[in-house]
C-alpha cells in the first residue's frame, strides 16, 4: 500500500515543563531548541511544518526563524490534544490524510527518523507508526526513563507491530531490547479517535500515553532506525545537547545525517 499522500508535521510546545521550564527557548549555539526541532522537522521533506504552542514567546521565536506557528489553548492534557486542535484549525477539510507529532525535545533527531515513523503505514491495518531504537547500553536496559517497546515482527513485514510499550526491561531473555522514541504518524481518523480515549488504566499505571492506543485495540507499527536521539529534560540533557549540535571544530559531538 502506498503511504499518505499528504501527511503534516505538528510540533506540540509549551513553557511549562517540571524539569526544565521554559525548554522550548532554551539557547542552542544561538537558537532556541524548538527552532532546532523545526528545522529537523523540515529537513525530513515529509510535508508542512507547523509549530502548535501554548505561549506567545514560542510563536514568536519560531516566525523569527522562518516558520509557521499556531497558538493552542494552554490547559491541554497532552501534547496530542495539542495536535489535534492545531490540525482541525489548519485543515478542517482534511485534506492532510496523515499527522506526525514530533515533540519539540528532540532537537538532535535525524531527519530521516521524522520520515522513518511513517513506514509502518505502508501496513493498511495499522493506525498509528512510530519509531524505536536498538538499546545499546546496558544502563539503558532496566533504566525507567528508557521506554522499552515490545514489538513482533514478521519475516516480510516493513515494521513490527508494537504488543506493549513499559519502562521496565522487556522483553525478558536473551536477545535485543527496543529503546522507544516518542514520535507517532497518526492516520488522521486514528488522531481523532485517540483523542477521543479516556485515559487507560495501564496509561496510568506505566505513564505511558500510547498505552491508551493499545489498550483500546489500535494498532502501532514501528520501524527500527539506527540513531537515537536525546530527549531534554533537565541541565544536564540541555548541556549534552549543545555538545552534540556544536559547530564542527567548537566542541565533541556530531549532528545524526
Amino acid at each position: 500500500m502506498t503511504l499518505p499522500a499528504h501527511p503534516i508535521i505538528v510540533i506540540p510546545a509549551r513553557m511549562a515543563a517540571r524539569r526544565l521550564p521554559g525548554k522550548p527557548l532554551a539557547d542552542i549555539h544561538g537558537e532556541p531548541m524548538i527552532v532546532h526541532v523545526w528545522r529537523r522537522a523540515v529537513e525530513s521533506g515529509v510535508g508542512p511544518v507547523l509549530v502548535a504552542c501554548a505561549d506567545a514567546e514560542i510563536a514568536a521565536a519560531v516566525a523569527a526563524a522562518g516558520g509557521e506557528a499556531l497558538m493552542t489553548r494552554p490547559d491541554h492534557p497532552s501534547g496530542s490534544d495539542r495536535v489535534f486542535e492545531a490540525v482541525r484549525s489548519v485543515d478542517p477539510a482534511g485534506v492532510h490524510d496523515a499527522v506526525i507529532n514530533l515533540q519539540g525535545d528532540l532537537p538532535t533527531i535525524a531527519a530521516s527518523a521524522v520520515s522513518a515513523v511513517l513506514d509502518p503505514l505502508r501496513d493498511p491495518e495499522v493506525d498509528i507508526g512510530t519509531v524505536a531504537c536498538p538499546v545499546s547500553e546496558d544502563a539503558d536496559r532496566g533504566d525507567p526513563n528508557v521506554v522499552k517497546a515490545v514489538v513482533s515482527f514478521a519475516p516480510s513485514a516493513a515494521a513490527g507491530r508494537a504488543l506493549y510499550f513499559t519502562r521496565a526491561a522487556a522483553p525478558s531473555g536473551d536477545g535485543p531490547l527496543l529503546h522507544h522514541i516518542g514520535v507517532y504518524a497518526f492516520r488522521r481518523p486514528a488522531l481523532e479517535r485517540f483523542v477521543g480515549l479516556p485515559p487507560a488504566p495501564l496509561e496510568t499505571r506505566e505513564k505511558l500515553e500510547q498505552l491508551r492506543a493499545l489498550e483500546a485495540g489500535m494498532r502501532i507499527g514501528v520501524a527500527v532506525v539506527d540513531t537515537l536521539p536525546l530527549g531534554v529534560d533537565t541541565p544536564p540533557d540541555l548541556e549534552r545537547a549543545r555538545a552534540i549540535l556544536a559547530p564542527r571544530g567548537a566542541a565533541p559531538g556530531s549532528v545524526p545525517e
